[in-house]
Parts: C-alpha cells; structure tokens; sequence
C-alpha cells in the first residue's frame, strides 16, 4: 500500500511526533509497504518531482531525529519554512494525501489528536488511523473528557475548568485545591502540567501555565501508582505501570529519556487479577463512551484503597518501538512493524464502516 505518515506540524508534542511518525514509517516500510514520511507543517517545500514518485524514495524521506530535553521552539518552526503564510499545513501535503491509500497520523497534540486534521481527510475522502473527528476532539478536551467520564460513572479526580488571566493569580491561589494537578485543557506530553502541594507553588504553576495556555482544568491530586491501560480493536491490551525517577514526577524529560532521568515502565504492571480487570474494563467504557476506535490509551491512578481514578484518554499516543502502547502489543504477540500495520488495517475498515453509514 501507499502509506504517508505524517508527523511534527507546529504542536508542543512536535518532536515525539516526529520520532512516532519516522519509526512507524521505517516499520511499515520494512513489511514492504509505499511508506514515506512528511511534515504536517513544513511540507514538500524541497521536492521538485512529480508527487506520484515521492512514494518511490528509497528512504521513504526518513531523516534521523530524537527527543531532547527540551520542549521544541515552535517559533524558530514557524520560521523556518519559505511559505510565512497562515496555513498550519505545508506545501502540497493535501494533494499527497489524496495519492495515498491510508494516511497514518504520527501526530500528537493540537492539529494532531484534535479532530482537526482527521476532518480534513473525512472531508478528503482519504483513509487515516485512528478515531474520528468528534471522538478526537471531545477525547483531546479534557473538561469534555471528564465530564463523558462522569457521565458513564468512571471515577475521576474533583476539577474545575476554567480560563484566568495573571490579575486572577492570587484569587485562585487561594481558592483552588492544594495539593493539585494544573493542566492545559489541550496540552499532551506533560507540557502545560503542574503538579503543586503548596500554596507557594500552585502561584508558580499558575504562572508557568498561563504561559502556555489560559484555559485549563484544575483537578484535586490523587497519590497512588500510575497506571496506563492501551486499547486496541476492541480489546485491551496489559495495563502498565510507571515508575518516574525518584523524587520526580512523570514529566517530560522523564518520560522520553533513558537511564537515571527516565522512568520505568513495568509492563505487565505487577497488579492484582481484580485491579487488571477493573482498570481494563474502565479504559474499554471510556473507549466506547467517546466514539473512539482502532486504539487509544487511557491513564490512571491506582490510589491506596484500590479505586481506579482516570485521568485523561490519549487517542493517538506515543508510537516509538519505546512507546507503552508497542511494549503492551510485544507482550501480547505483535512485533512493532505488525503492530503499525495493524492500526492501518484496522483504521481502514473503520473508516469503510464510516462511509456505510
């Protein structure tokens, strides 16, 4: 098949994205599929070629790229490319869609996990992974998230959603729960996320927040393990626990980097039959709640006392060979390269099953 992964475009989670997308690429291209890799926002500025033969690159267009620690400048992204217009989609990158048979979403974050992107090619007529526009974009907010959550009764930490500015600082300190978790409503890879026990701190993650975004959801902080659960088909995959660094949260530095900085990821997670069940079973409901399909993964905290509190839902999460989702597949049987092929064919007949209706 000719595949296009898309990857990178301007989100914070840019550069997880270019390293999911590259790595599906090579893994599709080694089950002998058309695979080529390209930017959702800096485009096919540098092909001069017919369009039709970029799926013929003997690379696939697959450059070397890694996750540093550091969160990506999306300024210096947005000025790099020769096109300074408005549009968040690069050079003939639309018109490569319509040439492919499926077009696999190695997004995260804003125009990626958004429902953005998925309507475009809905609109396109074009295949692509993962779920569908609304089911995307409600799973991405995650005030709407939480309130599909409370509305199908799965546990989920006391929040507030709400909008500040800096005059409002000082109010909330005061006002909102403490210890607590601060989180862009749209945010991913635990950029825009703060975790403050003290007064002091809630002011400085407010602070620190507002820099990303203003509108956020403020939720009580539940203490226990953290645990994620992959969705595949219609079937869950092992859940996994993540161990951050000692003294450290799971931030981003600790979730994409390896040795002393990184976390452990314990899959299967070493847990009771009874909590693997419960923790399976709630992460299906949230699935099927949204409209989600083809796979997704949803966090939790597994607390003292044995509830499960959920979090969030990541509809197109991480797809490194590192990736939980890939770890979570190897154990039930499927190599990456059969696991990104997978999440095509699956993704094909759910949007086929779309059309029909």
């Amino acid at each position: 098949m000719k595949i296009l992964v898309l990857g990178g475009g301007v989100s914070t989670e840019r550069q997880v994205s270019l390293v999911s997308a590259v790595s599906v690429c090579k893994a599709l291209r080694s089950l002998g599929h058309q695979a080529v890799f390209a930017d959702l926002f800096l485009g096919l500025e540098d092909w001069d070629g017919p369009l039709e033969q970029v799926f013929d690159c003997e690379d696939g267009r697959c450059g070397q790229v890694e996750i540093s620690k550091e969160a990506p400048d999306l300024k210096l992204v947005r000025a790099s490319r020769r096109d300074r217009g408005p549009s968040r989609i690069g050079k003939n990158i639309l018109e490569l869609c319509k040439l492919a048979d499926c077009v696999f979403l190695g997004l995260h974050g804003a125009d990626g996990e958004d429902g953005k992107i998925q309507a475009t090619l809905d609109l396109l007529g074009v295949p692509y992974t993962g779920s569908c526009p609304l089911g995307s974009a409600m799973a991405m907010d995650k005030a709407v998230a939480k309130r599909i959550m409370q509305s199908v009764g799965i546990l989920t930490p006391e929040w507030r959603e709400l909008r500040y500015t800096r005059e409002d600082i000082p109010a909330l300190t005061e006002e909102l729960p403490c210890p607590c978790a601060v989180k862009v409503v749209g945010g991913g890879s635990s950029i825009g996320v703060a975790l403050p026990d003290t007064r002091e701190e809630l002011s400085r993650a407010l602070e620190d927040v507002l820099s990303v975004d203003n509108h956020i959801v403020a939720e009580r902080k539940i203490f226990g393990r953290e645990l994620t659960v992959p969705i595949l088909g219609d079937q869950a995959l092992s859940p996994i626990e993540i161990v951050p660094p000692e003294g450290h949260d799971f931030d981003y530095v600790s979730k994409y980097q390896s040795g002393e900085e990184g976390a452990r990821e314990l899959c299967p997670a070493p847990i009771t039959e009874a909590e693997r069940q419960m923790l399976s079973e709630t992460a299906l409901r949230l699935h099927r709640a949204l409209g989600l399909s083809v796979y997704s993964r949803t966090d939790f905290i597994l607390d003292g006392e044995g509830r499960a509190w959920c979090l969030e839902v990541n509809t197109l999460p991480g797809m490194t060979p590192n990736s939980l989702i890939p770890k979570a597949a190897a154990l039930a049987g499927l190599s990456y390269p059969e696991l990104c092929e997978k999440i095509v064919l699956l993704s094909m007949d759910a949007r086929a099953k779309e059309r029909a209706c």
